[in-house]
């Protein structure tokens, strides 16, 4: 039996850490070297690692710091941020990390992701999509900033016909706001994903990941604040539950397999 990941999810802004509310309002959260480091010792699961200037500013990715993360990390990473070809997404693979990640590049192109499963394998390829809800719940792409004319559902099933290996549905209205996940969202769209699903977005307290890991099945449950913030105030204070909070997590989870 495996249990869901707990993921901290980092923003690189400016090649330093940032939080984000709702997209916006960054404020500043350290040193990513020393985040990673601090992480260690945590014996964190994984984390997801997205530097989100690379692609609204048309940049290339920033190899030298995702191979000093990847040396680091003790852990699994998935880096996303700027992957628009088939030698981006080779080279970072090839520098240590497990997990690539496309957003913007893979809802403009889907065959993209077929492309880089080839490349480095479809169980290492992990399309995020940042959603929000207008009158009905639409993608967005360019850190927010665009959005897409595109049904959901179908662009679902489409992608997982071209091989992706994992699927983040991360939601922006819930994004910093640490009142828990958008269980509507995942509802919504959860019933046409047979591929491992982890969501991101809004988590405040270890009862959020409860409620999430208690009525879907999840192979990821991710957050930015919740690890990275103590109190009311939003003090950094690197933070991951141990083995027995784990426990308590995902008690009914835990409870299915030996009923």
């Amino acid at each position: 039996m495996l249990l869901p990941r707990l993921i901290p999810c980092l923003l690189i802004h400016k090649n330093q850490l940032y939080k984000s509310v709702n997209f916006k309002e960054y404020k500043y959260i350290g040193d990513p070297i020393n985040t990673v480091r601090i992480f260690n010792e945590f014996n964190v699961d994984e984390l997801i690692i997205l530097d989100i200037d690379c692609t609204s500013k048309n940049l290339e990715p920033n190899y030298f710091l995702i191979e000093r993360l990847a040396a680091e990390a003790r852990m699994p990473i998935c880096y996303g941020g700027g992957i628009k070809n088939i030698n981006q997404a080779k080279k970072i693979f090839k520098l240590g990390v497990e997990k690539i990640a496309l957003s913007s590049a893979a809802i403009l192109n889907p065959e993209f992701i077929k492309d880089v499963g080839k490349e480095v394998g479809v169980q290492s390829v992990v399309v995020i999509l940042d959603i929000k809800k207008d009158d009905k719940y639409y993608i967005y792409i360019n850190n927010g900033t665009k959005r897409m004319d595109i049904d959901i559902k179908e662009y679902l099933i489409k992608i997982q016909e071209y091989g992706v290996g994992e699927i983040v549905l991360n939601s922006i209205d819930k994004d910093g706001l640490m009142t828990g996940y958008d269980l509507n969202l995942i509802k919504e769209f959860a019933e046409v994903i047979n591929v491992p699903l982890t969501v991101l977005g809004g988590v405040g307290s270890y009862s959020h990941f409860k409620d999430a890991v208690d009525n879907f099945d999840l192979l990821g449950l991710a957050a930015g604040s919740f690890f990275v913030f103590k109190g009311k105030y939003r003090a950094v204070l690197l933070s991951y539950p141990n083995i027995e909070t784990k426990k308590e997590i995902f008690s009914n989870f835990i409870s299915k397999f030996y009923s």
